[in-house]
């Protein structure tokens, strides 16, 4: 018996660190603008971005993850859980335009 595969899919994102709140800024230049009030200081930032992306999309911080640009505010993000078009249903419908 094997395993059915789990859906993933990337999303590029911009984190803006030190931010007065935590949340979804919309689409800018392609990525998903995601601010957070962490400083970008030991990881926090990182886990905070993940942190709002997770709840955002209603799925555990264990399904999100960076795949590039640990240490840039651009960064390309793996979301277990959801399809491509899952996901980029889920982006028109929450920031659309």
């Amino acid at each position: 018996m094997s395993a059915s595969p789990i859906a993933s899919a990337r999303l590029d994102i911009r984190v803006m660190p030190r931010s007065s709140r935590s949340g979804l800024d919309g689409v800018r230049d392609g990525r998903l603008v995601v601010r957070v009030t962490a400083a970008p200081v030991d990881d926090a930032a990182n886990a905070a971005a993940i942190a709002t992306l997770a709840e955002a999309l209603a799925l555990p911080r264990r399904d999100v993850r960076i795949v590039a640009g640990a240490t840039s505010r651009n960064k390309t993000i793996e979301v277990d859980g959801l399809s491509a078009f899952q996901l980029h249903q889920w982006l028109t419908r929450n920031f659309p335009g």
